[in-house]
């Protein structure tokens, strides 16, 4: 991704390493990474969190709340750790939190699975979705992906060496071109990777679109690897998850988290739910990556898993809430905003404003407004196709929102 070596951002590491290293004034070491690594860089997130602190910029880019997470969960691993829950869990999970991941499971999609052979606890969806690439693709193996696309699929399938086709949504809909995934699905597919809601447009999969994709995947005898980590922020359509279509369970890969959902994103408790024929290779991976995953918090999550419906009514009312301050601040500032479904994102087009692509808009949107938002090139391989597209977060409280709207208004000029 090539445009996202145009922002220029510090080694963050720099200043530390200046003030320990002999002879440093001397010695400059060129920094060193795996080649399958080169291309990637510094995340777009780590970059842009970096220039909005530097700046004192409103953070609308990264996904993370700025607001904590819900006091029943909290106390509930507190008591954890006062209960000396805080040595190595067992490698694939809790039991009682695979206990309540299975529960929550059968309760959204009515399907039953065994939470000690189905389910693996991994250190949030990430390393769920790098212990499925590393544990269930080959090198060379074909993986098909939707752009734009949350980037470390990219990088966790470029260590698992495979070969990734990309097929594109395009605004307004971001609807997917079923003739197009037709013609690029075949017995050479290893897996499609999915992901409903959809980050960073705020998509939903449409059933008819799921169907598609299932019938083509079973007739090809393909994987799918569903990233549903915003199943609960669905606010326009019921999330259908691929799993539960029929003749899906037994080759797909379900990934999900508690972070998005229970705000507690700092805590890293993600899950893949599989087959025990998948599931083995997810956990042969999960168990030299990081083997275990923290044990009081597992306990925590058991309890959140299991909270009334109650709470995702009000997580969703009040996210409802939050999206419509957004996205009507953003029209009356001058964006095209497109419509987001579910997730707590939303996108725009910044041509209005001028800027040659999405990348020189956010700078100029951090460093003369005093907003961040995420250019959304670095989530295609293609970075033309994103050019025009900046992602903005509404997981803020809704002072934050409102203060970033108004500087927006105040500073930023149509062309």
């Amino acid at each position: 991704m090539a445009a996202l070596s145009t922002v220029s951002v510090p080694h963050p590491d720099k200043d530390a390493t200046a003030a320990v290293t002999p002879n440093s004034s001397q010695t400059q070491h060129p920094l060193q990474v795996a080649k399958r690594l080169e291309k990637f860089k510094t995340t777009i997130f780590t970059q842009m969190s970096m220039l909005a602190i530097k700046h004192g910029a409103i953070n609308l880019g990264q996904g993370f709340p700025n607001f904590d997470g819900p006091d029943f969960v909290k106390e509930a691993a507190i008591q954890a750790i006062k209960d000396g829950k805080n040595q190595y869990a067992r490698g694939f999970g809790v039991p009682d939190c695979n206990a309540a991941i299975a529960e929550r499971f059968k309760k959204d999609t009515g399907l039953v699975v065994d939470p000690d052979k189905e389910i693996t606890v991994t250190s949030g969806c990430t390393e769920a979705i790098a212990a499925t690439m590393l544990g269930l693709i080959n090198p060379g193996d074909e993986v098909i992906v939707f752009a734009p696309f949350y980037d470390s699929y990219e990088a966790t399938l470029s260590m698992a060496g495979a070969q990734v086709k990309s097929i594109t949504l395009r605004p307004p809909d971001f609807a997917v071109p079923l003739d197009e995934f037709k013609s690029a699905i075949s017995k050479n597919t290893r897996a499609v990777l999915i992901n409903t809601p959809h980050n960073p447009t705020g998509k939903m999969f449409t059933r008819e679109e799921l169907d598609t994709i299932a019938s083509l995947c079973i007739e090809n005898d393909v994987l799918v690897f569903s990233d549903e980590v915003y199943d609960k922020l669905a606010f326009e359509a019921d999330h259908i998850s691929m799993a539960s279509l029929p003749g899906m369970y037994e080759r797909t890969v379900t990934l999900n988290s508690l972070g998005k959902t229970f705000s507690l994103t700092g805590w890293k408790i993600g899950w893949a739910i599989a087959p025990p024929h998948l599931t083995w290779g997810v956990r042969q991976a999960h168990s030299y990556l990081t083997f275990a995953t923290s044990t009081p918090m597992q306990s925590a999550a058991a309890v959140a898993l299991r909270a009334p419906d109650s709470y995702y009514e009000e997580l969703r009312r009040d996210y409802s809430t939050k999206k419509e301050i957004l996205v009507k601040g953003l029209k009356d500032v001058g964006f095209k905003v497109f419509p987001s479904s579910g997730t707590y994102f939303v996108v725009v087009d910044h041509t209005p404003f001028g800027l040659e692509n999405d990348i020189a808009f956010c700078e100029y949107l951090i460093k003369e407004v005093g907003v961040v938002a995420i250019p959304t090139s670095v989530f295609y391989l293609n970075p033309e196709d994103g050019k025009n597209l900046v992602r903005f977060t509404f997981c803020k409280d809704e002072g934050t929102l409102l203060s970033a709207v108004e500087r927006m208004k105040e500073k930023l000029k149509r062309n």
